[in-house]
């Protein structure tokens, strides 16, 4: 388990970590060979990089907040003039928060910067960040005082490093692509002088490379149930969650550009498209196919490998219509989730020739189901976010994301 100290935003200087990522991009591109660099695809390689050398922004999850039981000590104290001195009971607290995002992030100053910071101590496996303050006085309101103090001081330049993080994602692309062009243009002016001075060029680098895969390692944090002093449940974060959306959106979009990797097929042909990716792609994670869960199969489970704990549920379907798709929510959440779900989607694979009008019938329909609750952000054009609640349990928030692919070629 990895554990760092950091004074929160005040460590390097935001123009300092650009140059640094600058350079690491430079050195990534020019770690390959003439052969992988004149070969490979150059988008797929170029949207690699691009994905790799992006950063998450924080998000500090203060309703997970847990307090730890105070360590207690003796310190010296001098009286008011100086002339005597005691001993006071100092009770020292830890609190600590769920987070996600990049944790670089917590050691950068951004150029806009509140005049404030705070040691914190980042724990890197339990995707957890806590702080510690002294107490002198068994005073609940003195207790909650310092408390918030300490969280402003640590937290308030969140916002600022997210614009940072924002600013730097939105770079990355012009930095990679005008690396990569000045490395292959190298390697293709190295090859028109080979071959004008009759050295032969390796035959090799006609061949097609693949792109290294992306794997993305998230182990599930465990997460305290709030009606159990010590009970945890394995949960998958939010940057995890993301990430598997994000994977399942690009591919299928990608498959809508390739009508042979679609047509004739059923949903479940579709499916296994969408579980062969996930399935290859995060480490300590199991990805199945109609799997039981609950009172039926669902078409794909992610599971945590150590105990086999869901992680992420998703159902796929044939859009046919408003009546099918409030039944394929019914058939998600009455017939295989349960209260340990909490991640899930539905695919939905339209064959309709008016793709945006199924896309705003969706957003208005969605809205409608008795288990509705809020958007909660939606990440794409035909990829929409939301907050839904469980059938027998008003309290229970389920991520829902609702993706839909234009697959017309019959």
């Amino acid at each position: 388990m990895y554990n760092s100290t950091i004074k929160t935003f005040s460590e390097v200087e935001s123009f300092s970590a650009i140059e640094q990522w600058k350079e690491q991009i430079k050195k990534k591109i020019e770690s390959e060979t003439k052969e992988y660099i004149l070969g490979v695809e150059e988008e797929d390689y170029i949207n690699f990089l691009i994905e790799d050398f992006k950063v998450t922004p924080l998000v500090i999850y203060e309703e997970s907040e847990q307090i730890d039981q105070p360590k207690t000590k003796k310190e010296t104290m001098t009286g008011r003039f100086r002339d005597y001195e005691y001993e006071q009971d100092v009770y020292i607290f830890t609190v600590r928060y769920t987070f996600s995002g990049s944790i670089v992030l917590f050691k950068i100053r951004p150029s806009t910067w509140a005049w404030t910071s705070y040691d914190i101590s980042v724990n890197e496996h339990s995707n957890t960040v806590s702080f510690s303050f002294k107490l002198y006085d068994q005073d609940a309101e003195k207790f909650k005082a310092e408390k918030s103090r300490a969280f402003s001081a640590a937290f308030t330049n969140v916002v600022n490093v997210n614009n940072f993080a924002k600013e730097w994602n939105n770079s990355v692309e012009g930095i990679v692509r005008v690396e990569f062009k000045r490395v292959k243009e190298r390697f293709l002016k190295e090859n028109d002088f080979f071959a004008a001075i009759n050295i032969s060029t390796n035959k090799n680098t006609d061949s097609i490379f693949s792109v290294p895969t992306v794997k993305k390692v998230d182990i599930p944090q465990p997460k305290l149930d709030k009606n159990r002093e010590f009970a945890s449940v394995p949960t998958m974060s939010q940057n995890m969650y993301s990430g598997i959306l994000k994977v399942v959106y690009d591919a299928g979009k990608s498959m809508e550009k390739k009508p042979a990797l679609y047509k004739n097929k059923d949903e479940e042909g579709l499916r296994d498209q969408f579980l062969f990716i996930l399935e290859t792609r995060y480490e300590g994670v199991t990805a199945t196919g109609e799997t039981f869960n609950k009172n039926g199969k669902t078409d794909i489970i992610l599971k945590y490998s150590a105990d086999n704990s869901n992680l992420f549920v998703a159902e796929c379907k044939f859009w046919k219509g408003t009546t099918e798709f409030h039944q394929a929510i019914n058939q998600l959440f009455d017939r295989y989730l349960t209260w340990r779900d909490s991640k899930v989607a539905l695919l939905f694979f339209v064959q309709n020739k008016d793709f945006s009008k199924v896309l705003e019938t969706v957003k208005e329909e969605a809205k409608k189901h008795p288990y509705y609750r809020k958007v909660n952000n939606h990440k794409g054009e035909s990829s929409f976010g939301y907050i839904y609640r469980l059938p027998n349990d008003e309290d229970k928030e389920v991520f829902l994301e609702i993706i839909l692919f234009h697959f017309d070629q019959k």
